[in-house]
């Protein structure tokens, strides 16, 4: 007997056949015969969704917001100012013998 070879399915498929299962108006030998799912598989869907789905109106959602975006250039401005006076002052503090050459 051969075996059928993995398949790994999409969220929104996972999400479809979730909803369906939620709705109730079909049994779950009837749709795992509709979308070709073992019924084990899903219950874990469904169950995966009713978890989840608190996060959609929660603090979770909004927790993943994306942060505000960080001008590189800026960034990079104030390290090339801050190695350049670094330099200067090692430089400084070197000639009035106040830095150690083992740097």
């Amino acid at each position: 007997m051969s075996r059928r070879p993995r398949r790994n399915h999409t969220p929104a498929f996972k999400a479809k056949v979730a909803l369906a299962a939620i709705k109730g108006d079909r049994t779950l030998a009837d749709l795992a015969q509709q979308f070709d799912v073992h019924p084990n598989q899903i219950t874990q869907w469904k169950a995966q969704l009713q978890e989840g789905a608190a996060g959609v109106f929660g603090a979770e959602a909004r927790s993943d917001a994306p942060t505000s975006p960080v001008d590189l250039n800026s960034l990079h401005a104030k390290i090339g100012e801050l190695a350049l006076e670094n330099d200067f002052l090692s430089g400084a503090l070197s000639k009035a013998g106040l830095l150690s050459a083992k740097r």
